[in-house]
């Protein structure tokens, strides 16, 4: 694919958005490729968990102003459609998914790590929903997603003013999880995915579905969705591994994700 690398090591996928020329902005063609990423990743049984970031100095620097700039409002539907449309695939993804955010995260970019379970920054990294400014609105989940992680009252500042802030502040606001040194930020990414792929994979998944769907409902309703995956997992060989491991005392866990 053009424009979205991506390799696996071990058990863990990493995408790369890769057009540096552009801050690795969201075309259409970036848009397709991500989508077809995520089809692959979400087949491949062996990967577990999986790092998202960008090359160069940008993670995601936002959605292609060149591309957007002659869209008529029909055209804006559909690009924000469809941009949305991946992103739900990308946060319904079965496997967690961890951003490495790498540089600017701004507009589509903000957006894309949003949709992302865990959030990760570099020092430099710069994140913001400046749509305003450019006489439209975010696109991509952006009202939606930034009240949900960080309230109605700083997601109203941020969107509204179009104001862009640091990683300390993005930290503060718990926007991010945490904040490394440029240089150690895939290390941190890794060190992260390798602790969740440790764990019993039947497990992780149901714990991020329940996570997800209750965040999209009520809590009666998210109770029950957390009782059946409390079953579907007590019904698992790894329930019985890992808590015969408790139990003898041992650190070393065989799961078989089944």
């Amino acid at each position: 694919m053009a424009f979205v690398k991506f390799e696996q090591q071990g058990h863990v996928g990493i995408i790369t958005i890769d057009r540096p020329d552009a801050l690795n902005a969201l075309n259409s063609q970036v848009l397709s490729d991500l989508d077809a990423v995520l089809d692959r990743v979400e087949a491949e049984d062996e990967i577990y968990v999986v790092v998202l970031t960008g090359a160069g100095r940008s993670f995601v620097a936002g959605a292609d102003i060149g591309e957007m700039k002659g869209f008529t409002s029909s055209d804006g539907k559909k690009f924000g459609v469809r941009g949305g449309n991946v992103f739900l695939k990308l946060e319904n993804l079965s496997k967690p998914v961890i951003a490495a955010v790498n540089g600017f995260a701004l507009g589509g970019g903000c957006e894309l790590a949003m949709a992302c379970d865990i959030r990760l920054a570099s020092e430099k990294a710069k994140f913001g929903q400046p749509e305003v400014g450019l006489g439209i609105t975010p696109g991509f989940g952006g009202t939606q997603r930034l009240p949900r992680i960080v309230g109605v009252s700083k997601a109203m500042e941020l969107i509204l003013t179009a104001r862009v802030i640091g990683a300390a502040e993005a930290k503060e606001i718990g926007l991010v999880s945490a904040v490394c040194p440029p240089e150690e930020l895939m290390e941190r990414a890794m060190e992260l995915a390798q602790a969740i792929c440790a764990n019993a994979q039947i497990a992780v998944r149901e714990s991020k579905r329940c996570i997800r769907m209750g965040m999209q409902t009520d809590i009666h309703t998210a109770a029950a969705f957390e009782a059946e995956a409390f079953g579907v997992t007590c019904g698992t060989a790894d329930k019985d591994e890992g808590m015969g491991a408790f139990l003898e005392k041992r650190k070393e866990k065989h799961f078989l994700n089944r």
